[in-house]
């Protein structure tokens, strides 16, 4: 059976609540045709997930890795056109921050995303939930991840497609914020369900 690697984040910033680590909770172990999810959740630390994300392409040896995070204050579901090779931003969880620094010393400037960000866009809508693809994923860990998986595919052909969705809020965390839209943490699961399902259509 192949392995779709699907990967969240840990609660960071002023978010006490990360929904993405539900979805990949929740998905983990589950399958799709011939793909099972092995989904995992990172720290929100520009030292330790792109280690722990590296260690576990290595491990699972996916076919498709997606990865998630949460843009608060989002209404859509976002799967993202690109990557740059820039870290900057807020600190992360231990304290940490960068400016202007490259995440590859030696890398491309930019990788596109490989996953059907059209098709999955299009079946979302399609399905009843508001999507779009971003074309920025910024300069956080987000980024950082999707740059790191697309880095990785480059030099390994085993891995066929890679990319990153940007989900919004849950209703439980809009709530606690109070200015920010939400959606129920089941809609956001079956979302990335539909997500899932367009990859492989697509393989």
């Amino acid at each position: 059976m192949q392995k779709i690697l699907l990967t969240g984040f840990e609660p960071f910033l002023s978010n006490p609540i990360n929904p993405t680590k539900d979805i990949v909770e929740g998905l983990n172990g589950k399958v799709f045709g011939d793909y099972e999810v092995i989904g995992s959740v990172l720290s929100v630390d520009f030292k330790q997930a792109p280690q722990q994300f590296l260690a576990l392409i290595k491990e699972v040896q996916p076919t498709i890795i997606i990865s998630l995070g949460l843009a608060a204050g989002n209404t859509r579901i976002m799967p993202e056109r690109v990557a740059i090779n820039v870290k900057d931003g807020e600190k992360d969880n231990s304290g940490v921050a960068f400016v202007d620094a490259p995440i590859h010393e030696d890398g491309d400037a930019a990788y596109f995303s490989t996953l059907p960000i059209r098709n999955i866009v299009n079946r979302l809508n399609e399905a009843g939930y508001p999507a779009a693809i971003s074309n920025s994923a910024g300069t956080y860990l987000c980024n950082n991840i999707m740059y790191e998986g697309l880095h990785y595919a480059k030099s390994h052909c085993t891995v066929q497609a890679t990319g990153f969705i940007h989900i919004p809020a849950s209703f439980e965390l809009a709530i606690q914020n109070g200015r920010i839209a939400g959606w129920s943490q089941v809609d956001l699961q079956a979302a990335i369900e539909l997500a899932i399902t367009e990859c492989i259509a697509n393989d």
